[in-house]
């Protein structure tokens, strides 16, 4: 006789009974019919769970699959450890001495590798073979628990001395590692619950090391050929080997030197790195003398503002005289705003702009007449005129501000030769180790929240609520053309994400916990538990961070 008790469990407004201790893995393979594509997680009563877990008491289940936010951070998880088990099977662990993940490249994660064995085509296609046999298993990504110390140790043991001094600054008693046929890490995030929904994958040998392609969120069962981004490897390329000049690879690293009372010598450091690089672009616009239109564009909280005036006093220095304009004051009023699919106004839209007025004001402003140039006011949503024209005269550059700056089809009277584009973006320069690596769009979601919080009163959960539209609008608008860019600029500082926890901590802590965004909160105030927060004070003020976190010498 069954004795089992069961327990009401709610799925897509459907009630049935299940017995205690019921996974979630069983309860999503009834239910994997009526979805498109693989359920990865779930949700239990509004909480994040890996299917691995079991119901014990009654509740609502809302299942994750591949396509979503969440489950497409946890595919790829699972991809680099089935790859990383894959390759210390092929290559042998006393022949690697490092196999990192960097940093993304579109649809891919690029890997660099140092070791005694030869990284080949062949080698890195029987890696690829060992990965299919792992997937075509089906094993189970198995989770334990164990104490920090015990976490310190076994890293040590593994060689792993990224995680080892990870964990040394962790306030946690307990550390999740997940298992595969016997290899063992730590991730920051959820797994899935075994190998063989992972089967769609690729890898390619590109530059110094390899790139492991994945779907996008939005094509989750197919995988799209890798196409290079060679100026954007090469930006990101020179902000790692500035990281390994100064030491600081990583967040254990990065809280080694906070704890030892040298983290003013690193922002002092970095700082004059950025500033050599806004000098040398500045250098090189120099050196381009019929580039009239210096285009800056990048996505969201990347620093536009501060580069500008930055980039700006550079030119002066270099002896030319630049003239600074913001396309948003271009903004059409708000009643001709274009909408999203959601009836929201699309600020990100190449149609909220008045195209025709900017053509003819920039137009005229290189052929030296006067132009009353436009204000826009964001309260009111109208353009507005201050009757204060300008003329740049026969010397004059325009230095133009806006996220449209990269597509010729915002400057379409202009001609491309007349043009330097620059593409600025905040791509994070450390990881938290080896295995785990820090979103771009982390560190400018933070940026973000921090700013609006302190600028316009806007509370962390609404700029989280609104962050999945503005990430669309720069999917759309912006990465497709920074390929085009003649030089990018990396605006992520090291030191940052240090700075910003003592001020993003506060505010997430106000999000609602019975909200849909807390579950985005919680994940961030994890993720700001790996740093040891440090003040503002010696932050430079003409430092692209004080944009965000206020005290900025710049009218930001």
């Amino acid at each position: 006789m069954n004795t089992k008790q069961n327990v009401k469990v709610i799925i897509n407004d459907s009630v049935k009974k299940y017995p205690i201790g019921t996974r979630l893995l069983d309860i999503a393979k009834e239910y994997q019919k009526d979805y498109e594509y693989d359920i990865i997680l779930a949700f239990i009563n509004g909480k994040l769970r890996e299917l691995f877990k079991t119901i014990e008491k009654d509740c609502t289940v809302q299942f994750v699959t591949t396509a979503e936010n969440a489950g497409h951070k946890t595919y790829s998880r699972g991809m680099v450890l089935v790859l990383l088990k894959a390759f210390y099977a092929e290559f042998g662990s006393e022949n690697i001495k490092k196999v990192s993940v960097e940093y993304s490249l579109g649809n891919s994660l690029y890997f660099d590798y140092e070791g005694s064995v030869e990284l080949t085509k062949e080698k890195l296609d029987a890696v690829k073979s060992k990965m299919i046999q792992l997937v075509d298993k089906d094993l189970l990504f198995n989770k334990r628990s164990i104490g920090t110390d015990d976490a310190i140790e076994l890293f040590a043991r593994y060689k792993m001395y990224d995680k080892e001094k990870l964990f040394k600054y962790r306030r946690v008693s307990k550390a999740n590692i997940y298992n595969l046929d016997g290899f063992e890490d730590y991730y920051y995030g959820y797994m899935p619950p075994s190998t063989g929904m992972l089967k769609y994958f690729d890898l390619s040998l590109y530059e110094d090391g390899f790139v492991l392609i994945m779907p996008r969120m939005k094509k989750p069962t197919s995988v799209e050929p890798f196409i290079p981004k060679n100026k954007l490897y090469i930006t990101l390329r020179e902000s790692n080997l500035w990281a390994r000049m100064m030491e600081v690879e990583n967040v254990g690293a990065l809280n080694d030197l906070i704890s030892q009372g040298k983290l003013n010598d690193l922002i002092l450091v970095q700082e004059a790195l950025m500033e050599k690089k806004i000098s040398d672009i500045a250098e090189a616009i120099k050196q381009a003398r019929d580039r009239k239109l210096i285009m800056i564009a990048g996505p969201s909280s990347s620093g536009k503002t501060t580069f500008s005036h930055r980039l700006t006093i550079q030119l002066k220095a270099h002896g030319l005289k630049p003239y600074p304009i913001a396309v948003d004051n271009y903004f059409v009023n708000r009643e001709k705003t274009p909408k999203d699919e959601y009836g929201n106004f699309n600020f990100e839209s190449l149609q909220a702009i008045d195209l025709e007025q900017f053509n003819k004001d920039m137009t005229d402003l290189l052929e030296g007449k006067e132009v009353d140039l436009p204000t826009y006011n964001f309260v009111t949503g109208m353009r507005a005129y201050k009757n204060d024209p300008l003329c740049i005269g026969k010397d004059g550059i325009l230095v133009i501000e806006g996220i449209h700056g990269l597509n010729d089809a915002l400057s379409y009277t202009l001609p491309r030769e007349s043009k330097y584009k620059i593409y600025i973006s905040a791509l994070t320069q450390l990881n938290i180790d080896e295995h785990n690596r820090i979103p771009t769009t982390d560190g400018r979601l933070l940026r973000r929240m921090v700013r609006d919080a302190r600028t316009r009163g806007t509370s962390a959960q609404a700029t989280i609520a609104m962050w999945p539209s503005v990430r669309r609008g720069e999917e759309e608008n912006i990465f497709p053309f920074q390929e085009d860019a003649d030089i990018m600029f990396n605006s992520a500082l090291i030191y940052e994400l240090a700075v910003l926890k003592l001020y993003a901590e506060p505010i997430l802590f106000g999000v609602d916990r019975d909200s849909e965004e807390y579950v985005e909160a919680k994940r961030l105030l994890k993720f700001l538990d790996y740093f040891i927060g440090a003040p503002s004070d010696a932050v430079p003020k003409n430092s692209i961070l004080k944009e965000f976190v206020g005290g900025s010498c710049f009218k930001v």
